[in-house]
């Protein structure tokens, strides 16, 4: 590709759609990039095949330029440098000895064992060892043991990332639930956290324990008021009765729940948090599991119906904050942590969908010569690259609030409220997107898509509808969002940080493309602050305004790092994944068909991958 502070003429381009005839790019020759000549027989497609499979990276993290850029742009020298040893350590191990494992325990769900065979009570789930190989691999990548303090948000990122290119493989959950476990006890309750800290944040998966949260009730689900589980005072101590209906990682050594004191107060403001023991004495600590579910997708991880009878509990934090210490510490580590697994998914899947149109022939030619496959796969890329940015700097957020919450540090006001902002909307915008990301890349593959041994896909399309459904569906995410801005004043710190981003770019190229968002940052205010007045209307229509609202941040975040990066061979793409968003899901008069440069955008986002 050309040089990004070269080409000032080509990319300009980019930014002031013209109402032209549009000319498709001549494709008929294709184009080389190291690919086969066309097959002509069924050795050449056996062998574009395993040319496929061949152009998977060893190391995924080598050939993650973008992610470097970002690293960078957060993190001084001597850290990165850090991130970067131990995450190209990791990416080997993702690549090569993580990824066997968990494609050997797929078509093998974990296992309800109830009892011994002298009928005493077990209530163990047993796994595949397969399942516990991939397991030792995560642990010793490091991953949780940069939860035991905080200031370490991006280790825990970048090994996240790396590790989902796998999908969900049934550990990314435990691993999300143990952080949490670990942010709640650390900020809460100092006692507990000398306890059991050291053990949840060990690197020997063998030796360390893992912990689960179960909020959900039968009669609840994201009505979190609506839970009936009673905590009694016994001593020192708490005894929880009650059932939990879905309970993720119901092998966990440790359950973080809510449950309401007698006398509590209904709805939220009476909920308290307890930590249950799996074990007491060597025996079940009073609960039983109902059943496992039979889930769409991670289904390698163990989720079943609990009850409690009469379990031993401790209290965490103080009686009446138990709903604010789940939130806060707890579902928001989860939200950040479930973006950045869409975000592996969304990657992979391109990987995946890329190397497979680069070798794979039709009707002549290389399928990634066909336009409407390379807009497809342009669409993949300004997804992931845009999830990438508003994850980082979410990334950035989270872990100055959980040094501030222990002591370490101050938060703004602005970033504060941006973090709560975020925190949720991003989780929206990035479940939504890497599901969409999925399909797209299915499609490329075509009827090989389907199949759950040819490639991973499958898989991660059904992690990623899971994704969407946990710590909040997308509509309480949106209430909540709605309800913070309404409240707390949010919508003017959102539009005012996405406005000062858009008016820092100042190159004239990307000025131009920043003028046209800004233009509809302006008109999305007025929407939103007529669905903050107005609840009937709010209601109706503020989930596709916040959709466009966290679009127009991403895009403001793509120009940014653009414009610092315009020696970087990158930036082009940037600049493209910005000007593709901004035209097909923005801008409501957007015609990509009178867009003469539209072709032009497209191939800067894959040109240089296939």
């Amino acid at each position: 590709m050309t040089p990004p502070m070269a080409a000032m003429a080509t990319r300009m381009s980019f930014f002031m759609p013209t109402i032209l005839r549009f000319v498709p790019p001549d494709t008929s020759s294709g184009c080389d990039n190291g690919a086969m000549s066309t097959p002509s027989a069924y050795g050449d497609a056996r062998r574009a095949l395993a040319e496929w499979r061949s152009r998977y990276p060893g190391n995924p993290y080598d050939t993650e330029g973008h992610l470097d850029l970002v690293n960078a742009r957060y993190l001084e020298p001597r850290r990165l440098a850090e991130v970067r040893r131990s995450a190209g350590d990791f990416g080997k191990v993702v690549a090569g000895p993580l990824g066997a494992a968990v494609a050997g325990y797929q078509s093998r769900p974990p296992e309800l064992i109830k009892y011994d065979g002298a009928g005493n009570p077990q209530e163990r789930i047993v796994f595949d060892e397969a399942y516990h190989e991939a397991g030792r691999y995560v642990w010793a990548s490091g991953l949780l043991q940069h939860a035991a303090a905080a200031g370490a948000s991006f280790e825990q990122a970048n090994l996240f990332y790396l590790a989902s290119f796998e999908g969900e493989m049934g550990h990314m959950c435990a691993a999300t639930c143990t952080t949490g476990m670990v942010r709640v006890l650390r900020r809460h309750s100092p006692d507990l956290a000398a306890q059991f800290v050291p053990h949840l944040t060990a690197s020997d998966y063998d030796t360390a324990i893992r912990g689960a949260q179960f909020l959900t009730e039968v009669q609840g689900g994201s009505d979190v008021g609506a839970i009936a589980a009673t905590a009694t005072e016994r001593g020192a101590a708490y005894q929880i009765d009650g059932e939990k209906w879905f309970c993720s990682v119901a092998d966990a050594d440790q359950f973080l729940l809510l449950a309401r004191p007698a006398g509590a107060a209904g709805g939220t403001a009476g909920l308290a948090c307890f930590l249950v023991p799996r074990m007491v004495a060597g025996e079940p600590n009073g609960f039983s599991v109902r059943r496992l579910k039979d889930k769409l997708g991670t289904t390698s991880m163990a989720s079943g119906e609990i009850d409690f009878t009469a379990a031993e509990a401790h209290l965490v934090g103080d009686l009446g904050a138990g709903f604010k210490i789940m939130v806060t510490a707890m579902l928001n580590t989860s939200r950040w942590l479930n973006a950045i697994g869409d975000l592996g998914i969304m990657r992979r899947a391109y990987l995946e969908a890329a190397n497979y149109a680069a070798v794979r022939h039709a009707f002549g030619k290389r399928i990634a010569d066909f336009p409407v496959v390379r807009l497809q796969l342009a669409q993949i890329k300004a997804e992931w690259l845009a999830a990438l940015h508003s994850t980082w700097e979410l990334t950035a957020l989270d872990e100055a609030v959980d040094l501030a919450a222990m002591g370490a540090g101050e938060v703004s006001s602005a970033d504060f409220g941006l973090h709560r902002y975020l925190v949720n909307a991003n989780k929206l915008g990035c479940s939504l997107a890497a599901t969409g990301v999925v399909r797209q890349a299915i499609e490329i593959l075509g009827g090989n898509g389907a199949i759950e041994d040819f490639s991973v896909l499958p898989r991660l399309l059904r992690d990623a509808v899971v994704y969407e459904q946990w710590e909040g569906t997308h509509n309480v995410l949106t209430a909540q969002v709605l309800r913070d801005m309404g409240r707390l004043g949010l919508a003017g710190t959102v539009v005012d940080r996405t406005a000062t981003i858009l008016k820092g770019v100042a190159e004239q190229d990307l000025g131009l493309l920043a003028d046209r968002a800004q233009s509809q940052l302006e008109e999305l205010a007025g929407l939103v602050a007529r669905c903050i007045e107005d609840p009937g209307f709010g209601a109706l229509h503020f989930r596709g305004q916040l959709e466009r609202l966290l679009r127009l941040h991403q895009i403001a975040l793509l120009l940014q790092s653009a414009e610092e990066n315009g020696e970087d061979v990158h930036a082009d793409e940037l600049a493209a994944a910005a000007a593709l968003l901004l035209g097909l899901h923005v801008e409501a008069g957007y015609r990509p068909e009178e867009d003469v440069q539209y072709a032009t955008i497209v191939d800067a986002l894959v040109a240089a991958d296939v």
